[in-house]
């Protein structure tokens, strides 16, 4: 997949269709929160077999239910490319809470 930066134009078609991510020319960010600390992880599980699918791999934190996501393409400079929007499609595909 191609580490060429995005425009922002293509990053806010992007967002359009990705509900509760956000973010701009340098990440894209989603927090999602769950019923608990088990079905946080079990997410966090779930998704790192999807990042590993696709070579890409995403900044993250969990406290307890909540599981926050910060993607860019450090190959192409910290900026996001169709690398971060191909693996925020595929995370938000897994997510069963909004």
């Amino acid at each position: 997949m191609q580490t060429k930066p995005l425009t922002a134009t293509a990053i806010k078609r992007a967002l359009a269709e990705l509900p509760g991510w956000s973010g701009g020319p340098k990440a894209l960010t989603r927090t999602y929160t769950f019923g608990s600390f088990r079905e946080a992880m079990s997410f966090m599980v779930r998704a790192g077999f999807e990042a590993e699918a696709l070579n890409h791999h995403p900044e993250w934190t969990n406290v307890y239910n909540r599981v926050v996501i910060r993607l860019n393409t450090h190959d192409a400079g910290g900026r996001v490319t169709a690398k971060d929007v191909a693996l925020a499609r595929r995370l938000q595909a897994l997510a069963w809470v909004d």
